[in-house]
């Protein structure tokens, strides 16, 4: 991990968590700022994945311009450099289609920040590859649900494996000629489509130039009859059958440090709770009229912190931490 430990960020991170605790009890205050914010470089997609309000088109219109400026993303810098330890370069479309992603990185990573994107990988190239590393990205995520044509065009619908896998070798080939220390991650979601693959993919990941793999399960819409896409093994799924014979979200521990701990910034600057707020439902304001640390402790702020302890919002609903 290439953050630098400073006294503002050890700081501000122990009176996160100071705060956190306290909320734990029913006092809500905040006196810190985000430890980590994520960006949306891009708010559009190449896919249409159907399990994804950009890819499956049941999401607002989109808001604002469809890239993240350098306007705002020189804004967001300025506010978060000095107290948050990371940056995570994705949220609802894809990352890749910003053509100023590897200079956000740098400017990130030159700040000291942890650095992360994640891709789909359609628009991986042998060049986009190199500037990534070359910028000293941290971690990248290349999400692939499948190890055949069938099983990933099951979900990745208008993608290519091929380009994935790729894409894959431009990344390892990348960081050894540059001695790169970017964590390559291959990401799997768990589907019944790719169930049977499950064991392969621990097999071969790293022959297809990956360091890490993720077998993650998956976040479904409209899961209380069941859904076509939810693995066999109820172990795997964020979803348990009820005595009633329908389907119902596995239940989580009390308390969310995510939304005392950090925001979504999209790329018109609107300030949201985490990434579940997919809407924008629940905005705080934007970072281009007020700075972050006033939103991040505003009224709206705070009302939402003191519903999402007791998992009111919809979105918290639908969590899976």
């Amino acid at each position: 991990m290439s953050v630098a430990l400073t006294k503002s960020r050890a700081l501000n991170a122990l009176r996160c968590y100071g705060n956190y605790a306290l909320s734990l009890f029913g006092l809500v205050r905040i006196t810190h700022r985000p430890m980590f914010v994520s960006v949306e470089p891009a708010n559009v997609c190449q896919l249409r994945c159907p399990e994804c309000p950009v890819g499956n088109g049941k999401r607002l219109e989109v808001r604002g311009d469809r890239l993240m400026s350098r306007e705002v993303w020189k804004r967001v810098l300025a506010e978060v450099k000095d107290t948050a330890h990371t940056i995570q370069f994705y949220f609802q479309g894809e990352p890749l289609l910003n053509p100023n992603l590897p200079q956000m990185v740098r400017e990130a990573h030159e700040a000291g920040l942890y650095t992360i994107t994640s891709t789909n990988a359609q628009a991986l190239t042998p060049a986009m590859a190199e500037a990534l590393i070359h910028a000293g990205l941290d971690r990248i995520i290349v999400s692939m649900d499948g190890l055949t044509d069938e099983s990933y065009n099951a979900y990745r619908i208008g993608g290519s494996l091929e380009k994935t896998k790729a894409a894959l070798r431009y990344l390892r080939e990348a960081k050894e000629r540059l001695h790169g220390r970017t964590t390559i991650e291959l990401q799997c979601l768990r589907l019944r489509t790719n169930e049977q693959e499950w064991a392969a993919f621990k097999r071969v990941y790293k022959q297809l130039g990956a360091d890490k793999l993720v077998l993650k399960t998956a976040q479904l819409y409209d899961y209380t009859d069941g859904h076509p896409l939810m693995p066999s093994d109820a172990r795997y799924s964020r979803y348990t059958k009820g005595a009633d014979g329908l389907f119902h979200r596995k239940k989580l521990g009390r308390g969310c440090l995510r939304v005392w701990s950090g925001v979504v910034i999209t790329t018109n600057g609107d300030v949201l709770p985490c990434c579940y707020d997919k809407a924008h439902s629940f905005t705080y304001g934007n970072i281009t009229t007020q700075p972050l640390a006033q939103l991040f402790a505003n009224e709206r702020a705070l009302a939402f912190r003191k519903a999402a302890i007791n998992e009111q919002p919809t979105i918290c609903q639908e969590c899976w931490r």
